[in-house]
């Protein structure tokens, strides 16, 4: 059995840029892990639209947002009409931070938690990540503590809903915190390998090397959205293992981290395509400065390591399709909500018939529909015939179609990303290459339903190298580890552990 479980979630990890870019690797990252690790190449999550906070629930509890409640990082409060960040919590203030969380909003158990169950309370459980949720998910109800990087500060942040800030961490502020540091780094190519690597580049004059500083009021925003945080993250870690002595006694500890793998502050990996591959190219080496520090402090024998991604993809293009002739246009949410409760007006009767609109999700004013005596399945019906017919709109999901609905392709995805209590009424999809925005929030996003895969790699105790191309879920990891700790499932967790 595993003296330390090392869980590694690389947010927006991609199998076809971690093949592409084979050439800027080492020998002990991502090739050992390939070489000496189980690798399922065709990782999938069981439900639709996953998020950095659905992913790190599912990954940790084995079960889909309709069971352990996290649909994504925010939706909206029913009793207060307001929406709510998913680990937001008014009674746990932070430590460095002024974000009050817990991990209240997660409805049942992760793996970390039930370690803990097991051992009595004698497992370390620790999580470490850029930002708040991944860290608090990671972590679980259970945890010892979850650490993320402060968007104004800096430093490393948490909740009092766990343990004490430990000293470790004190002085590792002290010693060597970001905010003393980051005036001074550089983002620029990894080397000239690197720099003369052009796996996206058309237009020569894109192919410059790059050279970022950061020194804008939201620079440490922009840094947690670089390459350059992975570094933090290993080091805090590192820290983190050593001082606490994780792995270093007969009781199983756990410790989950969070890298970054997406594009440049958010922006089109096209446009930011060289810092894309320089992030890659560090990846590889921070997996393996993490690897043969484990090695040497605990043992990698003794070490079990997950290594997975988030599984979703924010860094698409908003180029303008329609000059290439490919069907396309903007679908505003807001309007469509407006529009929506204009014609619910005219069939029932002046109201507020609509709350608000949450990504592609329309959430009703449920309690006017019920002082009204109106039937709901009536409602939504007439609200799903209604905006069916909008410009960029292909099919349009009732919360009672999702609950009730026959069986039609996709359907099973939707209906694990549903969950009655947080979920909005309606599920609006939209048309492939429309964009979705919120005039709102000023947010939008690109409709794709394109295939991208993502790996699943084992490696460490126990673990047969293996190459597996059929297609595996994401929620198998949590019954898999628990199998390997010989520990209780999640309770929410239906599934059997992957054979290795």
């Amino acid at each position: 059995m595993p003296s330390l479980v090392v869980n590694i979630v690389i947010d927006q990890l991609r199998s076809d840029y971690l093949d592409a870019f084979t050439p800027l690797y080492g020998e002990n990252g991502f090739l050992r892990l390939k070489e000496q690790g189980r690798y399922y190449s065709q990782a999938e999550y069981p439900f639709s639209a996953p998020d950095q906070a659905s992913a790190m629930a599912c990954l940790m509890t084995g079960t889909s947002p309709y069971a352990n409640g996290i649909v994504g990082d925010r939706w909206l409060n029913r009793q207060t009409l307001r929406p709510v960040f998913c680990v937001d919590d008014d009674i746990y203030p932070g430590i460095h931070t002024d974000e009050k969380s817990s991990p209240k909003h997660l409805a049942v158990s992760t793996i970390g938690d039930e370690l803990k169950v097991a051992s009595e309370g004698k497992s370390i459980i620790y999580s470490i990540a850029p930002s708040r949720e991944t860290a608090i998910l990671g972590a679980g109800h259970a945890g010892n503590g979850a650490f993320w990087l402060d968007d104004w500060t800096g430093k490393w942040a948490t909740t009092c809903y766990y343990d004490d800030y430990p000293d470790w961490a004190t002085l590792y502020d002290i010693n060597s915190s970001l905010e003393s540091r980051i005036d001074d780094i550089q983002w620029k190519p990894l080397n000239d390998q690197v720099a003369n690597f052009n796996y996206f580049v058309s237009d020569g004059a894109k192919s410059k090397p790059f050279s970022h500083k950061f020194k804008s009021a939201r620079k440490f925003r922009e840094f947690k959205a670089t390459a350059c945080v992975n570094d933090e993250i290993n080091l805090f870690a590192k820290e983190a293992i050593e001082k606490a002595g994780l792995g270093t006694d007969a009781v199983t500890d756990l410790l989950t981290i969070t890298y970054y793998a997406g594009a440049y502050d958010h922006q089109s990996a096209m446009q930011y395509g060289m810092e894309m591959q320089d992030t890659y190219a560090r990846l590889d080496r921070q997996l393996a400065d993490l690897f043969d520090f484990v090695g040497q402090k605990v043992g990698m024998d003794k070490t079990l390591f997950v290594v997975t991604s988030t599984g979703y993809f924010d860094s698409e293009e908003m180029m303008d399709l329609s000059k290439y002739r490919i069907p396309t246009g903007i679908f505003s949410i807001t309007k469509a909500q407006a529009l929506l409760n204009m014609y619910l007006i005219a069939v029932y009767g002046p109201g507020n018939y609509v709350e608000t609109a949450i990504d592609n999700q329309i959430y009703l004013n449920l309690k006017l529909i019920e002082n009204r005596n109106l039937n709901l399945a009536e409602v939504l019906d007439r609200c799903s015939a209604f905006l069916i017919q909008l410009s960029g709109v292909k099919d349009v999901y009732t919360s009672q179609r999702l609950a009730l609905g026959a069986w039609t392709p996709g359907i099973s995805k939707l209906r694990n990303a549903y969950n009655p209590k947080c979920s909005g009424d309606i599920l609006i999809q939209v048309s492939p290459g429309w964009l979705l925005k919120n005039e709102d929030t000023h947010e939008q996003s690109l409709s794709r339903e394109s295939y991208l895969s993502f790996p699943l790699f084992f490696m460490g105790a126990d673990i047969i190298p293996e190459k597996v191309r059929i297609p595996v879920s994401i929620d198998h990891v949590a019954p898999t580890i628990a199998q390997a700790l010989r520990i209780r499932a999640p309770n929410a967790c239906p599934l059997a552990p992957l054979n290795y």
